[in-house]
């Protein structure tokens, strides 16, 4: 699977999944918010480093299309009918993989951020609890992208 991020203006970005298994899927915008570490990349990176098979981009790799929708129209209309009427839930396995997606990047962007010096200290929900092994190892994931998104210009794109 190749997901290509691609920087907006501001701390916008587009994401493109491209998959050998399953409907093609339509990019979409991602939520923002951080000049160097962009939400979906933080979990991209996140589930590559800690295994994560069945997180945000596990589940369109293994051939749902998750958070994305299918390019195809037909296509996506179908998977409309199927959330609406059979209430599609995602297994067990994939909404703790999910969870443990969300808090990997919830403690591990904070980490990050007081080791370069950008917090003083981390807040009170990391502090609280031990911070996974994993961590220190996403974090220089993070080490080796933020950086080179940073100076991406508008358009530029990391895959």
């Amino acid at each position: 699977m190749r997901v290509v991020f691609t920087k907006g203006p501001g701390t916008s970005y587009g994401i493109a999944v491209h998959r050998g298994n399953g409907a093609a899927l339509d990019p979409r915008n991602g939520p923002g918010g951080h000049p160097y570490l962009p939400h979906d990349l933080v979990h991209f990176l996140a589930e590559a480093e800690a295994g994560i098979e069945l997180g945000v981009y596990g589940r369109p790799a293994a051939g749902d299309h998750g958070l994305f929708w299918p390019a195809d129209p037909a296509e996506r209309a179908r998977a409309v009918r199927r959330r609406r009427t059979e209430r599609v839930r995602p297994s067990p396995r994939a909404r703790a993989d999910m969870a443990r997606s969300e808090e990997l990047a919830g403690i591990a962007v904070p980490v990050r951020e007081v080791r370069r010096g950008h917090l003083a200290e981390l807040p009170a929900y990391v502090t609280v609890r031990e911070i996974p092994e994993v961590v220190d190892r996403i974090v220089s994931r993070f080490d080796d992208h933020a950086d080179r998104w940073h100076r991406l210009p508008v358009g530029g794109a990391l895959a």
